[in-house]
């Protein structure tokens, strides 16, 4: 009788098990090696471009780094020489603060821009070049670039050269939407358009207008003062009363004007 095949030893079920065990380690260990070099090739194919945006990054950071020291570098030079121009005019060296000021007027900020054409135009003022002054502050009046508040000085400025040539009414119509109570320049605007009023022979609108700047606590004294002489001179309460020989009392023009509505 033949013999039979050795038999394994171990059971039909275990030999498939461990049989399925390592076919399943197999695949995962074929799964991890294709995920690695899927990796492998993902790291390879995006690291230059990566790569290459981090160095743009990064040279970006350190040229805004650079440009802002430079500019503030920049500007703190400006800020020297602008200082060296003005005490150059407190020593009475217009001519000299003019020459440097004129090389600093298209640095900086608007708003330094507009302290150095502010202050070009008060030297030519002061020299008694009264047509370039005005110019200039007509020029800083009419640049949509400048701050605001330098625009309206400009014009009150600028105006208060050309009065004596001006019409009445132009003077009105520049100088109204400034003289407004609690706008910067409302006393100096509204001592100007009251004066305008009286020029056009119109008391009634000049006096209440004048009697408010007197009574205007935020307004220059000297200003006040003024203004509490001509509104009381035209029959309205200005405030305090001012002795008519007040060294500060107005002359001419305007002045003669309210003294006229006075004694009607």
């Amino acid at each position: 009788m033949a013999s039979q095949p050795p038999s394994s030893n171990l059971p039909t079920s275990k030999a498939a098990e461990r049989d399925a065990a390592q076919q399943d380690g197999f695949l995962r260990e074929v799964d991890e090696a294709l995920r690695e070099e899927q990796m492998v090739d993902a790291v390879k194919r995006w690291v230059k471009p990566v790569g290459a945006a981090i160095l743009v990054l990064l040279l970006a950071m350190a040229g805004y780094m650079l440009w802002d020291g430079q500019k503030k570098k920049s500007a703190s030079e400006l800020t020297e020489k602008t200082v060296l121009a003005l005490d150059k005019i407190d020593a009475g060296q217009l001519d000299a603060a003019a020459k440097d000021l004129e090389a600093l007027k298209d640095q900086g900020s608007d708003g330094n821009k507009a302290v150095v054409a502010m202050t070009l135009a008060a030297i030519a003022m002061e020299q008694g070049k009264t047509e370039d002054a005005a110019k200039r502050f007509e020029a800083i009046a009419a640049n949509s670039a400048m701050p605001k508040p330098f625009r309206d000085l400009a014009t009150i400025r600028a105006v208060t050269i050309r009065y004596d040539t001006m019409k009445p009414d132009d003077v009105i119509t520049r100088l109204k939407p400034l003289a407004v109570p609690g706008a910067p320049f409302f006393g100096s605007a509204g001592e100007l358009l009251g004066m305008a009023y009286l020029d056009a022979g119109k008391p009634e609108l000049a006096g209440p207008l004048l009697a408010q700047i007197g009574n205007d606590k935020t307004v220059p004294e000297s200003l006040r003062k003024r203004a509490r002489q001509f509104s009381s001179g035209l029959g309205y309460d200005g405030g305090e009363q001012v002795p008519t020989d007040s060294p500060d009392e107005p002359t001419g023009g305007a002045a003669d004007a309210a003294a006229a509505a006075t004694k009607q």
